[in-house]
Parts: structure tokens; C-alpha cells; sequence
């Protein structure tokens, strides 16, 4: 019979709890060193590198200050058995969802695995009047047909589009039907999701120098609240959760929209010519990069930038003059961080202005929304994409001088 010393067991065991934490601290630390990751303040932390560059995550600690937790600020739905309503053919950085290395061409299984496996139908929106119970005759409700969730208000001409029908939407896009899906998810309980695909062309930012490989997506981003469009852009990210879907608009080609009205699906042609084109467009992305990544910036120059795009006028409130030096600070931080990974160049300069606008700027978000969903929902709505497209004509300018 062994008879264990429980107080040796208890220092053992606080001995390897030690370690562990010391650790994750020292490769914590080392991704920040490799510029991987950066600190946002509040012990939230943007990761800067790869695929999932942009995403934002939170660090809790204990009462010794030491790394607990890391809290994948995701915005992805929880199923009813604790799992993320994600689907994905390789691991994002939160390693949340149902991995299926290298991916399935099998939509049922993809719908299953990324919680999308449910329908949406209209019913009417009745109030109470004098007593009774009215019906609504030009309102009704989205709900989710497995749970009876509300999702929405919309109107009478309203057509939900179903989620299988995005897959579909997809494999005639490219016009495959062997297509090996992405990724796929639900947010804000079934009011979005999305699907993705990989298409086998890439292009290279500046091949013989910063080397950046431009990889396409095509992503269908479909809204069951009555408050967006089903939509389909080509982006060179992979929108794996709430805020790199915002990567897909943000730096789209092309997009196309249609409203959820009777006739909807049956817009594919369309949709196939207008991205089809944009495709081949994407050299003419990458060339324009490469451009912007060859011309050195100095600071001051980065600056007379920010100065058109946000001027201040002579006669400007001190507040104005605050906020506006706040946010030239902001920009100043950014433009530093990419000036590591890339140089000191137009191309860096582009990337800390569209940086800026999705993960710096205020945003004021609703009585139902995070700041998170906030920045989202604005990217999915194009708020900024005026400002981002003059910062790119901009800054093309220099490449000629």
C-alpha cells in the first residue's frame, strides 16, 4: 500500500502550476517581443501577424498579476452544449469552434459543425389595443424556426434567405460543387452569419521585397434581423468570427448586395459577372500595393495625409483641437507598429489609417451592441469605406511623384 504525503502532493502540484504560469508569461511576453501581438490597454491585446491579424482579445489575470486566461473577444454564438457555433478547416487563433483539418465539401456537415443548421420564417407582429390582442397588417417578425427565437422587424415584401442557400449561393458562384468550404458561424444569435471559401488564385504584395501573399476569399455574410443585406465580397481575409468579418468588407475588391425580396436568389448571374470580374481584378489590387509598399513615407508626409483627410479648421474649439491631436497621436502609434513589420512606407501608412478607422476610432455603440459589435456592424455597413478609398487615392499620389 503506498501512502501518499499530501503535503508534498499540494507543493508538487503548486510547483508545476508555478511553472506553467511562468511559461505562458515568458511566451506571452515573446510573442510580444516578435511584434506578434500588441497591447491595446486594459490588458486587451491586438495580434498584429498572419490571417487573424486585427483580432482583439482580452488577458485576465490573478491577485499575483500573473496571465489566467485569455478571453477570445469572438462574438460567435455559444451552443446549447457549450461549443462555439463555428465551423473552420484549420484553427483560428482563439482555437474555438469544430475543426476540420483541411475542410469538407459536404454543406450538411458544415451547417451542423458551424450551428447553422436552422431555418428563419416570418410570423405577423400582433399588439395589445383595448383588451385585446391586434395583428399588425404590414409587420412581422423573423424567428429562428428551431428555438422560436426573435431575430427581427421587418415588412411586408421581406423574404428570409436561408442559410443553406448562401452555400448554394457559393457553389454556383464558382461553379463547382466539390467547393471545400472555409468556414462558416453564427452571430448574435442566428442574427448573422457567414460562410467562406478559399479560391486557388494568390498574388504577392512586393514579391522581392515586404513579400506579403494576397490569398482571396469569397464570403457571404447573410442578416436574418432585418437590418442588413445578404452580401458577398472577395477579400483577402478569412472571416472566422465578428471581427475579421469586418476585415471582409473593410478590404473587399468588389461586393454584392441584394435585400431580402422576393426574386433574391435568383440574382446569381449578376452576382457571377460583377465578382467574376473582380477576381481578375485582384492583380491590379496587388500591383497597387506593391507600389504603395516600394514608396518610401517620411513622418511628415504621413502627417500632411491625416491633415487632408481629417482637417482642422483654423477657428477649431479647444475640444476639437483635443480630439483631433488625440487622434493624430493614435494614427502616429499605429503607422509605428506597421513601420516594423513593413518599413516605413505608403503601404504601412495605408494600414495604419484603415487600422485606425476599425479597431482606434470612438464608435458609440447602441443600447443592445458591445463597442466590438459596434465596429463591426460600421465596417459591415461601410461607414469608413469613403475615407479608406480617398486615403488609398491619396497615397497613390505619392507613388508618382
Amino acid at each position: 500500500m503506498t501512502i501518499t504525503d499530501v503535503n508534498t502532493a499540494f507543493a508538487d502540484e503548486k510547483a508545476r502550476q508555478i511553472d506553467a504560469a511562468r511559461n505562458r508569461e515568458r511566451t506571452f511576453q515573446a510573442r510580444i517581443d516578435r511584434g506578434e501581438i500588441r497591447l491595446l490597454g486594459s490588458d486587451r491585446y491586438e495580434v498584429l501577424t498572419g490571417w487573424d491579424r486585427g483580432e482583439v482579445f482580452t488577458v485576465s489575470r490573478n491577485a499575483e498579476g500573473e496571465i489566467d486566461a485569455i478571453l477570445a473577444n469572438h462574438g460567435l454564438d455559444e451552443r446549447a452544449d457549450g461549443t462555439i457555433a463555428l465551423y473552420a478547416s484549420s484553427p483560428a487563433w482563439h482555437g474555438l469552434g469544430q475543426i476540420i483539418p483541411g475542410g469538407t465539401t459536404d454543406i450538411d456537415t458544415v451547417l451542423r459543425e458551424g450551428g447553422l443548421d436552422f431555418t428563419v420564417t416570418t410570423v405577423p407582429a400582433l399588439y395589445q389595443w383595448g383588451g385585446e390582442l391586434r395583428e399588425h397588417a404590414d409587420q412581422f417578425h423573423t424567428v429562428r424556426e428551431d428555438t422560436g427565437a426573435a431575430l427581427g422587424a421587418v415588412g411586408r415584401r421581406y423574404q428570409p434567405i436561408q442559410n443553406r442557400q448562401g452555400f448554394e449561393f457559393l457553389q454556383e458562384l464558382v461553379g463547382r460543387f466539390d467547393v471545400v468550404w472555409e468556414s462558416a458561424g453564427v452571430i448574435r444569435g442566428g442574427r448573422r452569419v457567414f460562410i467562406s471559401i478559399r479560391l486557388p488564385e494568390s498574388v504577392t504584395v512586393d514579391a522581392e521585397g515586404i513579400n506579403d501573399i494576397v490569398v482571396p476569399y469569397v464570403a457571404v455574410m447573410n442578416d436574418h434581423s432585418g437590418q442588413g443585406q445578404f452580401q458577398c465580397v472577395v477579400t483577402p481575409w478569412r472571416p472566422v468570427c465578428a471581427n475579421t468579418e469586418r476585415f471582409a468588407v473593410r478590404d473587399a475588391v468588389s461586393r454584392w448586395a441584394v435585400r431580402h425580396t422576393a426574386g433574391a436568389t435568383n440574382q446569381i448571374k449578376e452576382a457571377r459577372r460583377t465578382l467574376g470580374l473582380s477576381v481578375q481584378y485582384f492583380e491590379q489590387f496587388a500591383a497597387e500595393e506593391t507600389a504603395l509598399a516600394r514608396t518610401d513615407i517620411a513622418i511628415d508626409d504621413f502627417r500632411k495625409v491625416i491633415g487632408d483627410l481629417w482637417p482642422l479648421d483654423d477657428d477649431a474649439s479647444k475640444r476639437t483641437r483635443t480630439n483631433h491631436a488625440a487622434r493624430l497621436s493614435a494614427l502616429d502609434e499605429v503607422f509605428a507598429t506597421e513601420t516594423e513589420r513593413v518599413g516605413r512606407t505608403a503601404y504601412a501608412a495605408e494600414r495604419a489609417i484603415t487600422g485606425y478607422l476599425d479597431h482606434v476610432a470612438p464608435r458609440r455603440p447602441g443600447r443592445s451592441m458591445t463597442e466590438e459589435i459596434a465596429r463591426a456592424t460600421a465596417a459591415l455597413e461601410g461607414s469608413d469605406d469613403d475615407m479608406k478609398s480617398k486615403a488609398h487615392k491619396r497615397l497613390m499620389l505619392l507613388t508618382r511623384a
